[in-house]
């Protein structure tokens, strides 16, 4: 009898585990790696930082989340490592747009985007120029009356080649006709250091960034935000177009996996990422971290990202961003 019996459960069990969308183990039963493409102390970093306890507590099942910083080569060695991961949901990662669009169409890469499972935007925040606290530029316009006097002078830092601030320094300096010297970095914390440090002249990276970097003291003016209004996160703050430029320049930051998760398991995913987003206590800590929430499920995440892909490859026949 007991032979019997044991033959029903083990026939029980193999049935269920072939059955769609069961999983063989508890899912996560393991650490998940969240994969971060820039540098500790950018925007992506903070936010994900934050996130990572909210993420665990709606997956649920002792979830526990490590970040993981791989930087280099304006986030394509992290977005590179992520959409190359095993799709098993033990590795998940922040993709950043523009850039992780740009890169694949100025150069070959081991990545696309359609190569990632998106499980949901968290992060838009549009882009700014900053300068330090003692420069002597206190609107755009006087930034753009000196750059044109002074072609190749002002030095611009970025976060990297096809960065929302590379393309946006790209777009002021034609706009007023003249170039400038663009330096990129791994990150928007290193930037902001350079900044602070009176290595570059101005810094373009995010509204979000910049202000961080006011809060926790580094001397520095944000001389416009390039935004379509004035956002809730800098409310006197002219934005470019206000000023007299037609700028506009943001980047969506939103987490994804490596492709073909099993179906059950990015539910999860994607339902966690969700309650997270929406989760009153994180959403309190945004406003501390200066990270404009715009949450975008799946299907609009990918609507955005297609529509995007779009406009660059048009951009790149226009005004091709890369410095090669």
């Amino acid at each position: 009898m007991r032979l019997i019996i044991r033959a029903v459960i083990a026939c029980t069990c193999a049935v269920l585990v072939n059955l769609p969308g069961v999983s063989a183990a508890v899912y996560p039963e393991r650490v998940i790696t969240m994969i971060i493409a820039y540098v500790p102390g950018g925007g992506t970093d903070v936010v994900a930082r934050a996130l990572a306890p909210y993420l665990e507590k709606h997956l649920g099942a002792g979830a526990k989340i490590i970040v993981v910083n791989r930087t280099g080569a304006g986030g394509e060695i992290g977005f590179t490592a992520l959409a190359n991961a095993p799709s098993d949901g033990y590795t998940i990662g922040f993709i950043n747009s523009p850039s992780v669009l740009t890169i694949p169409i100025e150069r070959p890469t081991k990545y696309t985007w359609q190569r990632f499972d998106l499980l949901g935007n968290v992060v838009d925040d549009p882009a700014s120029f900053a300068v330090h606290a003692d420069s002597g530029f206190k609107d755009l316009s006087q930034l753009a009356t000196y750059a044109k006097a002074n072609p190749g002078a002002v030095s611009v830092g970025t976060p990297g080649v096809g960065a929302p601030g590379h393309l946006a320094i790209l777009a002021f300096a034609k706009l007023v006709g003249t170039n400038v010297n663009h330096v990129p970095f791994k990150g928007a914390g290193d930037v902001r250091a350079a900044l602070a440090g009176r290595q570059i002249i101005v810094g373009a990276i995010s509204v979000g960034e910049s202000f961080q970097s006011l809060r926790g003291g580094t001397p520095l003016r944000v001389l416009a935000q390039l935004s379509p209004a004035r956002t809730s996160l800098a409310p006197d703050l002219a934005t470019a177009k206000e000023q007299g430029y037609d700028l506009e320049m943001s980047s969506l930051r939103g987490l994804a996996a490596p492709k073909d998760l099993p179906p059950d398991v990015r539910m999860r995913l994607v339902k966690a990422v969700d309650q997270a987003a929406a989760d009153p206590e994180f959403q309190a800590k945004s406003v501390q971290y200066y990270a404009p929430l715009r949450y975008l499920s799946p299907i609009q995440f990918e609507a955005a990202l297609r529509e995007g892909d779009s406009q660059l490859r048009q951009l790149w026949k226009e005004m091709p961003w890369s410095e090669k």
